[in-house]
């Protein structure tokens, strides 16, 4: 007898009747059941968060910023209630609290009357910590609770980020005032550099000039203190000048009185002698002398007069110079007697410009030695200028000055530095797509399950016809594999047509959904061979160990240790494993593992099972009364 005729007439047996044909399509669709409606009803509950009811309750009371009144708290609910993201209620603080106690609102998110104010103090560097009172009842519905979680964090996060952007916008036009005020303080200190520089060449030459004056008044009162020197008898020679000066004067005097009384005579003389001669013309004319005669005896007479002549000539011309000479000598005296009265004052004078350039000395020494000291700090100065109009300008460089545009966006950045870029390599897409491999699985185990609460895993009649132990553990499992194969197949249309889900490989994933299938039949055949009734609580131990360990939910990581080799061993993790390639990017050298310890299972099954049919061969009495009743 073959495996396929045992298959077959295992089949016949139980569509043999209306109710037996009924409970074997019941068997087919027990999956479908089980997943398509688990995955219709938790399709994509996330689009349908707007029925969840939520309060929200504001109790800021705003606070002034300059001019302006800011209620951020205003803000945020506004913005909770126009996001429709929740059926929010805007509602007092005690109606929040009742009304997350008795299930009226899943959970309530509270504003505190200071949020805006501890939000802005940061401004003031009062910083404060804003909060945001969180109210949850996790005997409404946990996943309730962990969404409002998201849902403050999410609020917290766009709060911050706002806030943060405002901060920092603030701190950017800070620097950009900064950076007007070290411009201006540059072009200052530019200027300032400029002034310092023309006041170093103005005290280089105010030092150059100290330098020439100490060195002139050297000069000065060395030149004063010798001619002091020069001058100290001055008075007393001066005096005995003045007295000499008169004498000569005086006696010059009286030789120009002498001169005075020789040229009168002389005078005197060249008249009479001129009254003479008219006298001896006119005696010469009365006696008869013809008038040449009488002009020979008065050539004769002038002949003789002119050594008188020539006398008297000499005598008035002497006499001028005497008189000149007694003049100048009354002069020389006057000036030598004016000289001795001055003397005493000049002399004093000289004395007293020789201490004041001696002091002038000194004071242009100290001058010199001050000129070089405020040279050297102008220099300084100079130098140090330079280099604050330098550091100034080169600080300014370092010093961001942004546009409003580039403020706003480093604002941004600055209030949200790190953004997530997802790139999916795979997406489920919705919640219920994401549970598909998971719920897919377990639906195919059940399903293998029930199909033996009917089915016989081995045929007597095959093992009492003597059919090889190989063939009749195929007969057995074979007619399990088609109905398990019917199962996948309607499973798989629904959760397709039916649910939406989208599969990325639909006929990797249907090949891949037989393998997991015949695997799982093998399986519960392979327990059911074995141990008979046991066997049938061994597929449901199974499953519950599979369920805790398969990693359907969470990733398998986050399971206790000691339930990882179960994770290793089982049969249901690669299946999963295997379906979220197929559902979401299609095979890759990854789910050969998965075949491969599908195929494994399969196989040990088949071979499980042929032990057992093995062992079956030998009958007892015990073993032939339960069969005789069927």
């Amino acid at each position: 007898m073959s495996s396929i005729r045992i298959a077959l007439n295992e089949l016949r047996r139980l569509s043999s009747g209306t109710l037996p044909k009924l409970a074997l399509a019941a068997l087919v669709l027990v999956p479908l059941l089980y997943a398509s409606l688990y995955l219709y009803s938790n399709y994509d509950p996330y689009s349908r968060l707007d029925k969840l009811p939520a309060a929200v309750v504001t109790g800021d009371a705003g606070s002034t910023e300059g001019d302006t009144n800011r209620n951020v708290g205003r803000e945020v609910t506004d913005e909770l209630v126009k996001s429709g993201t929740f059926q929010w209620h805007e509602v007092s603080a005690d109606e929040a609290r009742e009304g997350v106690r008795n299930n009226k609102y899943s959970f309530a998110i509270g504003i505190p009357e200071n949020f805006s104010q501890a939000l802005l103090s940061s401004g003031k560097l009062q910083p404060q910590q804003a909060t945001i009172t969180l109210t949850t009842n996790d005997a409404n519905n946990y996943l309730s609770g962990t969404i409002a979680d998201k849902v403050a964090e999410q609020v917290r996060t766009t709060i911050a980020e706002k806030v943060g952007s405002e901060a920092a916008d603030r701190f950017l036009v800070g620097f950009s005032t900064i950076y007007g005020k070290i411009s201006e303080a540059g072009a200052g200190a530019a200027k300032l550099a400029d002034g310092a520089g023309k006041l170093r060449d103005g005290q280089q030459q105010l030092a150059d000039g100290a330098q020439q004056l100490a060195t002139g008044s050297v000069q000065l009162s060395t030149g004063l203190t010798t001619l002091r020197q020069s001058t100290a008898e001055l008075p007393a020679k001066s005096k005995q000048l003045a007295d000499g000066a008169a004498q000569v004067a005086a006696g010059n005097t009286k030789v120009a009185e002498v001169g005075q009384l020789l040229a009168t005579g002389s005078i005197d003389l060249q008249n009479n002698l001129n009254s003479t001669n008219d006298k001896i013309a006119q005696n010469l004319r009365d006696k008869g002398l013809s008038e040449p005669q009488v002009q020979d005896v008065l050539t004769v007479l002038k002949q003789l007069r002119a050594p008188v002549d020539a006398a008297n000539t000499k005598i008035q011309g002497a006499n001028q110079q005497l008189a000149a000479l007694a003049d100048g000598s009354r002069k020389v005296s006057d000036g030598a007697s004016q000289l001795a009265g001055s003397s005493p004052a000049l002399t004093s004078g000289i004395a007293k410009a020789s201490d004041g350039a001696n002091q002038l000395n000194g004071g242009a020494a100290k001058l010199n030695e001050g000129e070089k000291t405020a040279l050297t700090g102008t220099t300084d100065l100079a130098n140090g200028a330079n280099q604050l109009r330098d550091g100034l300008n080169e600080g300014l460089k370092q010093i961001p000055n942004p546009d409003d545009p580039t403020r706003a966006a480093t604002a941004n950045t600055i209030a949200n530095p790190v953004s997530v870029n997802s790139v999916g390599v795979a997406s489920a897409g919705t919640y219920g797509a994401g549970l598909a491999p998971f719920f897919i699985s377990l639906a195919t185990w059940i399903g293998a399950f029930v199909l033996f609460l009917l089915l016989r895993p081995l045929s007597t009649r095959a093992l009492t016809a003597g059919a090889s132990p190989l063939r009749v553990a195929l007969g057995g499992w074979l007619s399990s594999a088609l109905l398990g194969i019917a199962q996948v197949i309607v499973l798989f249309g629904a959760v397709v047509w039916l649910v939406g889900i989208h599969v990325a490989h639909p006929l990797g994933a249907i090949g891949f959904a037989i393998l997991v299938s015949l695997s799982f039949t093998a399986i519960i055949h392979a327990l059911n061979a074995l141990f008979g009734a046991v066997g049938k609580f061994l597929g449901l131990v199974l499953l519950v160990l599979q369920l805790v360990s398969a990693g359907g939910t969470f990733p398998w990581q986050t399971i206790p240790d000691a339930l990882y080799p179960l994770h290793m061993v089982l049969p249901m993790g690669y299946a999963i494993d295997g379906f979220r390639h197929l559902l979401y990017t299609g095979a890759d050298l990854q789910i050969l593992g998965d075949i491969g310890v599908l195929t494994a299972y399969l196989v040990g099954g088949i071979l499980v099972s042929t032990l057992a049919a093995h062992k079956r061969r030998v009958w007892t009495v015990s073993k032939l009364k339960p069969e005789l009743s069927l």
